[in-house]
């Protein structure tokens, strides 16, 4: 990954490791934007706690300025989690025939949320010869493990699955987004009220580039397209977790109130062509001293074949996910790919 030169979007807890893992493997960071006030001007490697690599951290409304006065191959971007919010500032790499990958969740497989953003976004970089795409610790855990232990598998009659992740490892747009902080109330308006639709109305809501998904709504569709099935309905339903007793979220600054909601857990069914059920359900909330994060997939089948991952440092193996799909982004067709059209995951020290 030598002689590859990259700028970190975002510089908050995620770029703590996509710049360090970037840097370890021999990769030049030659830019950094933010949206912060309290950190433009510094240089990245203090404020992520690394020595200073000679790189000022500037306004986001710089980058197209960056791209233009720097040798970029890749921009990493570690900021949103939907489609709509990111957007520009993918827009900006495929103006500028920058690749892009991104932490984004909705990134995964945005073609069944936000599919006119995913169509612009896959024009624009096809005619300035760059490739974007999205990655991170579902790339690997919610579906290479899944596909490849279902290459394994003679039979498929369900796929079904469960992932938990602390919130305040991830940053405030994600806390947000997953409901943390929100009253019974609030919750239900906010958040568990875009569930309570027909699939028409959903339909119409995503071709207006209204929907919120979640975080496995993108998932089934990346399970689907690498296994080559044929979706025919997909819902999802959105329930808050809730503390038995008070709690405090550094990421909100604020304590969460014995009965509010944590976060959410949200569950994702896909019925396809192929008679295969996809059951996916994400748990992401403040956690409290006896949570932890877990990982857990069953295929239903001949054979059933089940795997736990217990404890996964999540965070860590977001960024790493990233950084090591750097060299197939690089290596893949122009456009807006998802990575399940990209091959397997691949250790890159070992190349």
């Amino acid at each position: 990954m030598k002689n590859i030169k990259f700028v970190q979007v975002g510089c908050g807890k995620m770029a703590v490791y996509t710049v360090k893992y970037a840097l370890e493997n021999g990769m030049e960071i030659v830019g950094a934007v933010d949206i912060n006030p309290d950190i433009i001007g510094k240089d990245v490697g203090e404020v992520l706690g690394n020595k200073n690599l000679g790189v000022s951290i500037r306004k986001v409304d710089e980058l197209d300025l960056l791209f233009k006065e720097t040798k970029v191959d890749v921009a990493i971007v570690t900021t949103m989690s939907l489609m709509k919010d990111l957007k520009d500032v993918l827009m900006i790499c495929a103006k500028n025939g920058v690749n892009a990958i991104t932490t984004c969740e909705e990134a995964f497989y945005p073609m069944n949320s936000s599919p006119k953003i995913t169509e612009e976004l896959d024009k624009t970089a096809k005619e300035n010869n760059c490739t974007i795409t999205g990655s991170g610790y579902q790339d690997a855990f919610w579906g290479n493990l899944i596909t490849t232990i279902a290459g394994a598998t003679h039979n498929i009659t369900m796929i079904k699955g469960s992932s938990s992740y602390n919130v305040e490892d991830y940053g405030i747009a994600l806390a947000k987004a997953h409901g943390a902080g929100l009253t019974m109330d609030e919750f239900e308006d906010e958040v568990a009220s875009s569930d309570n639709i027909s699939e028409d109305e959903r339909n119409k809501q995503i071709e207006a580039g209204e929907f919120a998904p979640s975080y496995m709504w993108n998932t089934n569709g990346w399970l689907c397209d690498k296994l080559g099935l044929t979706p025919i309905s997909q819902v999802q339903k959105c329930v808050p977790m809730v503390c038995d007793e008070d709690i405090y979220s550094s990421t909100l600054g604020m304590t969460i109130k014995k009965g509010n909601a944590t976060g959410m857990s949200a569950v994702v069914t896909t019925k396809t062509k192929e008679n295969i059920t996809i059951v996916s359900e994400c748990i992401g909330k403040v956690y409290s001293k006896d949570d932890c994060d877990k990982n857990e997939w069953t295929i239903y089948g001949e054979p059933d074949t089940t795997f736990v991952v217990t404890r996964p440092a999540t965070v860590e193996l977001t960024c790493a996910s990233v950084v090591n799909r750097i060299p197939a982004l690089l290596d893949s067709n122009p456009g807006f790919v998802p990575t399940s059209r990209m091959g397997e995951m691949k250790y890159q020290k070992g190349e």
